[in-house]
């Protein structure tokens, strides 16, 4: 199984730049040990199992708990059955066709 998470979690009450409270997030992303891909507007995690990005969203928001007041996330999933490997898979397979339609 492959679970794809695509989330974003930041809180609304620290002003505009919420980078130093998402990079904590970042840190607890990487110390997981779960393949990840941090975009502009988001991140994007893979796990085998459901249960483990839960888990990290979970962990995402204790990160922000204990000095935020509110904090605001959204969650897009996409679980499949059959093998890892599709963070990047996904992206690779786009390139190859834009690749053989320009040719």
């Amino acid at each position: 199984m492959s679970v794809l998470l695509e989330f974003s979690m930041f809180p609304t009450d620290k002003g505009e730049t919420v980078s130093p409270y998402v990079s904590r997030i970042i840190k607890m992303i990487r110390e997981s040990g779960l393949n990840y891909k941090l975009t502009p507007m988001g991140t994007v995690v893979e796990a085998a199992e459901l249960h483990e990005v839960l888990s990290l969203v979970q962990k995402a928001y204790n990160e922000l708990e204990p000095d935020c007041q509110r904090v605001y996330s959204s969650l897009k999933l996409d679980i499949r059955k059959g093998p890892m490997g599709r963070l990047e898979g996904k992206v690779r397979s786009v390139e190859e066709l834009i690749g053989t339609v320009n040719k």
